[in-house]
């Protein structure tokens, strides 16, 4: 008669101590996540443009020192046309265009860049003595604040992940585990880029461009989590959740800039699907695709990442059930 298995020896208290500090480190780095941006949102070296009277250097020099010491990092512009392009490139937030005195004259703008950017702009102008405000690029007139990109945010990250655990859960063989991921990005960019432009006003852009956008962010995130659960186990729910949701999520960057939070909070954040695909959403739905190679990039690594992941988990997969299976066979022959 066979002897029973021990049980596994219980926890020890220096494991349990192990655990207890670990989670205790996750919630400290998640509040600081969560209420460092709104604790110090102020501008972070935010791109703007000064752009002066011909031959007038002293003025331009002048006014970018002052810009500088209050958080913002200045390019020169020849004149106002040259700044209209910077900021319809997605290379600054907005620009003071000097009068022939060297005073600020007008300020431009885009909302659509960052709402709380221009705003923050828009009061500096005041505070300068601008006499005119243009916005270059603004939100739709439907949703004046961008308030549904803000708030896609959160759906895009969580739906991905969402799909990726109920696909894990439902669906048996890689193959159609891998053709769900895909299928569910495609649909479900196609359906909230279609309820963001036709439902909320949110995005005016072309629809199919901004649908590609999305699904790509939906993909990037569904992958990641497939990837890390296969190669990892349990644990890489656990990783995808923090990185893409629990800190995705407030370093997106999305309610105001990724300028505006923390130095270097803002440049994790865009590093993360979450933060990448809002600013390429903000790209290709406002601004004609100009500033959408690093978002690009950035979601590019994490699809191929969780691609890459999800090959290796079921690879490793199916070399432990042809070494278990060996055995039977050389018993049954």
């Amino acid at each position: 008669m066979p002897e029973p298995t021990p049980s596994p020896p219980p926890p020890g208290w220096r494991q349990l101590a192990a655990v207890v500090a670990g989670l205790t480190a996750l919630l400290v780095v998640l509040l600081s996540a969560f209420a460092l941006p709104p604790l110090h949102s102020e501008p972070h070296d935010v791109p703007v443009a000064v752009a002066g009277a011909p031959g007038d250097a002293a003025a331009v020099t002048e006014v970018a020192a002052d810009l500088d010491a209050r958080g913002y990092a200045v390019t020169a512009a020849a004149d106002a046309d040259e700044a209209r392009a910077l900021i319809l490139d997605r290379e600054v937030y907005g620009a003071f265009v000097l009068d022939a005195t060297g005073r600020p004259a007008e300020l431009l703008v885009a909302s659509a860049a960052g709402n709380a950017v221009a705003t923050g702009l828009r009061a500096l102008g005041a505070e300068l003595g601008a006499d005119a405000v243009t916005d270059v690029r603004p939100f739709p007139a439907d949703d004046p604040t961008g308030a549904g990109l803000s708030a896609g945010a959160l759906p895009l990250a969580l739906g991905g992940w969402i799909a990726a655990i109920v696909l894990l859960m439902t669906v048996r063989g890689a193959a159609r585990q891998a053709a769900g991921a895909a299928g569910f990005a495609v649909v479900a960019g196609l359906a909230l880029t279609a309820l963001l432009r036709f439902g909320f006003g949110t995005f005016d852009g072309a629809y199919w461009a901004t649908a590609a956008a999305a699904a790509l962010g939906i993909s990037a995130t569904a992958w990641a989590i497939l990837g890390l659960r296969t190669a990892i186990g349990n644990a890489g729910l656990a990783v995808g959740a923090v990185a893409l949701i629990l800190l995705g999520n407030p370093l997106s960057g999305l309610a105001s800039a990724p300028e505006l939070l923390p130095a270097g909070w803002g440049t994790l954040g865009q590093l993360l699907p979450p933060g990448a695909t809002g600013s390429l959403l903000r790209s290709v739905a406002y601004f004609d695709g100009a500033g959408a190679a690093g978002p690009l990039l950035v979601l590019a690594c994490w699809l191929a990442g969780g691609v890459a992941l999800f090959a290796l988990g079921v690879r490793r997969a199916q070399r432990a059930a042809a070494a278990a299976a060996a055995p039977s066979s050389e018993v049954a022959a």
